[in-house]
């Protein structure tokens, strides 16, 4: 680990993403991968009619996350994200199956959609600090042939990400424009987290 984290023990990651705990280790940090444990569906029954929007949605699962990991590990400054896509008013979640995949990809083709990246940091079971930030990507219009020829060579990975895509691989042949900060589209908010991990004083300022 660089110099630049001041804690003793390192920070734990709450989710399995390998994009986001490489985004960690590039900015200088050396997260354990903790992955939670929280069930998603059951996190979203509870939330009330205010965070039930895809950033309060992002929102609440990153600081779920977050919490739950951090009560089994509480020597640990715990990393918790979550990430939503929202075309218009209806949120996506990740695509079960190529069937639904293949409906994602056709229902977002030509059209503007926006990624909602949530992150939090907890410490013994309590939420410390959350954010969410939103990135907006265009999707060229895709032909159905397109379409087939991208789910097979993209192959299981689209039912790791809503949308059925990882933008950083395949997924960059889906898209025409997109506005909003590289790491958001990935899933982690960097630059809000590192600010706060400064404000905590977990990282030289």
């Amino acid at each position: 680990m660089s110099g630049l984290w001041l804690e003793q023990a390192p920070p734990a990651l709450a989710s399995k993403s390998e994009i986001r705990a490489h985004i960690l280790r590039e900015a200088g940090l050396a997260p354990e991968v903790r992955p939670s444990q929280v069930d998603e569906r059951d996190v979203e029954a509870r939330l009330g009619a205010a965070e039930t929007t895809p950033p309060g949605v992002a929102r609440a699962l990153a600081g779920a996350k977050a919490a739950e990991v951090s009560g089994r590990y509480p020597d640990r400054l715990v990393i918790g994200a979550d990430q939503t896509l929202a075309l218009g008013a209806e949120r996506f979640t990740k695509p079960v199956d190529a069937a639904a995949g293949r409906e994602q990809l056709r229902r977002l083709s030509g059209r503007t959609h926006s990624l909602f990246s949530g992150v939090a940091l907890a410490r013994k079971g309590q939420v410390l600090w959350s954010f969410v930030d939103e990135a907006r990507l265009t999707m060229r219009p895709l032909s159905g042939d397109f379409i087939e020829a991208y789910l097979a060579a993209a192959g299981p990975d689209i039912l790791k990400s809503v949308g059925g895509y990882q933008f950083e691989g395949l997924g960059a042949h889906l898209f025409d424009h997109v506005s909003g900060d590289f790491r958001t589209i990935l899933g982690l908010p960097l630059l809000p987290l590192l600010s706060a991990l400064r404000d905590l004083g977990a990282i030289r300022a």
